[in-house]
């Protein structure tokens, strides 16, 4: 952007000097040429005198304006200046006293420190002194009590020899026993160990918070597998059993030859799980003692058998508090289940009662219809098989008499014997029609 040059044509009129382009500025007090071209070829075409004196007049007011203005500016400029001025001459003495105080605070600190100085390096030398003797004192007393323990220790090397060896020995026997010891135990009988730590466990912390609870062993062998799980636990409420696990315990000596994994029993306490129709399974072991995985806390294995989680010791509580606080959400659910297959039980027997009276009355109806076209027959072919047709006859109506007996006897009383649902639906049914 620049400032462009005009020329006032007229009063009312400016002309661009100069190329302009979009920003650029035009300075209207500095406007003080005026293009007399137009009046001059006025007056040369003969204009009037009132034009010429008009003319002079707006060129006097303008340039009078114009330099009113000048004048203003100046005044204003003059003004800004002597405040600036001021400001600056305030600003350097303000300046000068802030270094002068500033340094004499930092002559007053340095001198102060100096001061310090001195009284800490003949301090410093006292204690030193000081230091240097108690170090001499202490030195000297290492160096007695060291000759009084060497003595010592000469004198009494050969009985304290004898007696770390006794010691070593104690223990080298003493490890030996318990490495026999262990060696000795049974597979069987470290697993039962571990049964006890758990039943220990429930009844100490869980027995008193689930009083009502089931965790016994599980000594019903399975007809098919031959198998059984080692411990079943179960707990219901309002009579609606909403939880139960089948507990595996394994675990085996270091000293067994053949190692086993936590995964090859899976399959095994699968099916106990649902033999005995538990909900959830869990392998409580010991086993790949050096395994990151089973060693983290409670794995889930639900990818390879359904509801299975297998854990150390240390997690046998939180394992069965966890599930148990997860199926307690379900309770009402459940209750509202066992409702639900009771009615339809209730339903199933109402209608097996309906087909087999229906199926009985369509049996004797049958016969009777059966017999009686016989009997039709008879008579249409021979009166000689009259008796024959007559014992036909009689037959046809025990057959009826015994289905119109049926028929009568049925009632809805009956039908409904030791079925509680659909007696109440009828008795909502008899009373509905009674109101209308």
């Amino acid at each position: 952007m620049k400032q462009v040059r005009v020329i006032a044509e007229s009063k009312n009129k400016l002309v661009l000097d100069e190329d302009a382009q979009k920003g650029d500025w035009i300075d209207l007090s500095q406007i003080n040429s005026v293009d007399t071209s137009l009046v001059e070829k006025a007056l040369a075409n003969g204009a009037d005198k009132v034009y010429q004196e008009k003319l002079k007049a707006a060129r006097a007011e303008f340039e009078l304006e114009n330099s009113k203005k000048i004048s203003d500016l100046e005044l204003v400029s003059n003004k800004k200046i002597s405040e600036l001025n001021s400001k600056i001459a305030a600003f350097e003495d303000a300046k000068k006293l802030a270094v002068a105080e500033a340094l004499s605070k930092k002559e007053s600190e340095i001198s102060e420190l100096k001061q310090k100085i001195a009284a800490s390096e003949s301090k410093s030398q006292m204690e030193l002194q000081k230091v240097q003797n108690e170090k001499n004192l202490e030195v000297q007393k290492l160096s007695n009590e060291l000759e009084n323990a060497a003595a010592k220790a000469k004198l009494s090397e050969d009985s304290i020899k004898q007696n770390y060896e006794s010691q070593l020995k104690a223990k080298d026997e003493q490890i030996a026993y318990y490495k026999d010891l262990k060696a000795k135990m049974s597979t069987k009988m470290i697993g039962e160990s571990l049964e006890v730590h758990c039943k220990t466990l429930f009844e100490q912390y869980l027995r008193p918070v689930m009083p009502g609870a089931y965790f016994e062993k599980d000594n019903k062998v399975s007809k098919d597998s031959g198998s059984k799980g080692d411990f079943v636990f179960r707990d219901s409420q309002d009579g609606v059993e909403y939880i139960s696990i089948m507990f595996e315990m394994k675990n085996e000596a270091d000293e067994t030859a053949s190692k086993h994994t936590n995964e090859s029993f899976f399959k095994e306490l699968d099916k106990d799980r649902r033999e005995k129709k538990c909900e959830y399974a869990v392998l409580v072991s010991l086993l790949e003692k050096d395994s990151e995985l089973y060693n983290g806390g409670i794995v889930d294995v639900s990818h390879k058998f359904p509801k299975m989680y297998v854990i150390r010791p240390q997690f046998f509580i939180p394992i069965i508090t966890l599930l148990r606080n997860a199926a307690l959400n379900s309770v009402e659910w459940q209750r509202q289940l066992a409702v639900a297959k009771n009615q339809s039980i209730d339903i199933t027997n109402f209608e097996g009662k309906l087909l087999d009276f229906k199926s009985g009355f369509d049996r004797n109806y049958r016969l009777a219809s059966d017999k009686f076209k016989t009997a039709i027959d008879e008579i249409d072919k021979t009166i000689d098989h009259l008796n024959k047709i007559k014992a036909a006859l009689q037959g046809s109506e025990d057959n009826l008499r015994l289905a119109n007996n049926k028929l009568e006897d049925l009632s809805i009383k009956k039908l409904t014997r030791g079925n509680p649902t659909m007696t109440e639906k009828f008795a909502a049914l008899k009373k509905s029609d009674e109101l209308d």
